[in-house]
């Protein structure tokens, strides 16, 4: 069996990994030389390493975040020095989500919520967890296509499952009628089951008017404060900032 036919069978198998490096590394194993059990310790990581690789890249799609580049590498810390940056990394370990608890990230607009919310998030799939990232609006519009299509008890499922929900925005948009019934059922069901993480420029005593359903608001803060972490987040904003400079 020649490379060219050892590598078609290795894709055969699934180790397409090993198969895109095993010229490069029969020639690193000629050169050096390398021992046979080193040269398959090398095929073997590079196997799994192109699959790690994938499923991040998977997750991450999976994930649908709306700003593929906010991490907390790149996230500026100093513009507003009294967050509580231990709460922040303390949720960047994820094991809020391993306990099943939830986060609110409250502030003005443009203070950094949904930077953060998203940092978050791939901290979570970094470290192997599965996440969803959705806009309030987007997701009870995708809940009411749900609805229409009748797959609501698919899609409530799917929502229920996945480990780190991100909902994002919560207050920026005008909400459908039934937006009050649909978070409070999405809470209810992701209480002590899996984690979500909430942003919202609205402080929380004005969920009821803007959902126009103080019960349903009042029975949704009871689950997320119960098991929640809290983040204030701001007073200053980066869009009035950058407002300023381009004056």
């Amino acid at each position: 069996m020649n490379i060219t036919e050892l590598q078609q069978s290795l894709r055969q198998l699934r180790l397409g990994g090993m198969a895109a490096v095993l010229e490069t590394r029969l020639r690193q194993a000629q050169a050096e030389p390398m021992a046979p059990i080193d040269l398959l310790s090398c095929l073997v990581s590079d196997e799994l390493t192109r699959r790690s690789d994938r499923l991040l890249d998977r997750r991450r799609k999976e994930a649908g975040f709306r700003d593929a580049n906010r991490t907390l590498d790149n996230f500026d810390f100093g513009f507003n020095p009294k967050m509580n940056r231990s709460l922040v990394f303390d949720l960047a370990t994820c094991r809020f989500i391993e306990r099943r608890e939830d986060a609110l990230l409250l502030g003005p607009g443009g203070t950094g919520k949904s930077h953060l919310g998203q940092a978050i998030g791939h901290a979570a799939i970094l470290q192997g967890h599965r996440v969803l990232y959705r806009e309030a609006h987007v997701l009870l519009e995708e809940l009411a296509d749900a609805v229409a299509e009748g797959r609501r008890k698919k899609y409530m499922a799917e929502l229920t499952m996945v480990p780190l929900l991100i909902i994002d925005d919560f207050g920026m948009r005008k909400l459908p009628l039934t937006a009050a019934e649909d978070l409070l059922e999405i809470v209810m069901r992701r209480y002590e089951r899996a984690s979500t993480l909430l942003t919202s420029s609205r402080v929380v005593e004005d969920w009821g008017k803007l959902l126009g359903d103080t019960a349903a608001v009042g029975a949704m803060l009871d689950r997320l404060l119960h098991h929640g972490h809290v983040l204030k987040c701001g007073p200053r904003s980066w869009r009035t900032k950058t407002a300023a400079t381009t004056e």
